[in-house]
């Protein structure tokens, strides 16, 4: 790859990656509601739930969503309804999660496995592996756009759980914490909006 195409596809990463979405939203409103630490492992598995997504939409699955455009619509409309749960239960959310019986963070596996689900992760593999990848190596180019947001997303995505475990503490106060859990749920429901269209 030319180091001027691996310099646009660092910037195409850095953009998608912190740019407000599904995940972006998710991860604030976590930061607040569980703190930063607790919120690493959902970090982690949005890097890591992204990379294989995008190795796997490079080795041909973006060509099949392609060719069965139901099964791409069926995805994003799946992707939306379970966003709109997830906002429902930030918005209905009243104190934060700390010593909160039942209240946890999402884990690992279920922020990857959100990766399939969201219409944000959908766009960005496809336009990144679409306009970044080709030529004789298409494989290593595959390979190339997987690492360069390997090493983007996590430093990206964990700077939205550092702003709201910042504002923790503002928002201990059980009012603001409602508002705020509120308008997080919204903003999440919004951020469909632009992707669902397409």
């Amino acid at each position: 790859m030319q180091p001027d195409t691996l310099l646009a596809l660092f910037l195409f990463a850095l953009t998608t990656s912190i740019t407000p979405g599904p995940n972006n939203m998710m991860l604030f409103a976590s930061g607040v509601n569980f703190g930063f630490a607790r919120t690493i492992p959902h970090m982690l598995g949005i890097g890591g739930g992204f990379f294989v997504l995008l190795i796997a939409v490079g080795l041909g699955l973006g060509a099949l969503l392609h060719s069965v455009p139901l099964l791409y619509t069926t995805l994003k409309f799946a992707g939306g309804a379970y966003l709109v749960w997830i906002a429902w239960k930030i918005g209905s959310s009243r104190s934060l999660g700390e010593g909160k019986a039942g209240a946890v963070p999402l884990t690992f596996l279920q922020a990857a496995a959100f990766q399939w689900v969201n219409p944000k992760a959908w766009v960005m593999a496809v336009s990144a592996m679409a306009t970044y990848t080709g030529g004789d190596s298409y494989l290593m180019s595959v390979l190339v756009v997987g690492l360069v947001f390997a090493i983007v997303n996590v430093p990206s995505v964990s700077t939205w759980a550092g702003f709201g475990s910042v504002l923790r503490q503002w928002l201990s106060e059980p009012a603001r914490l409602k508002w705020f859990n509120i308008t997080m749920a919204v903003l999440l429901v919004v951020s469909l909006w632009p992707m669902l269209k397409q």
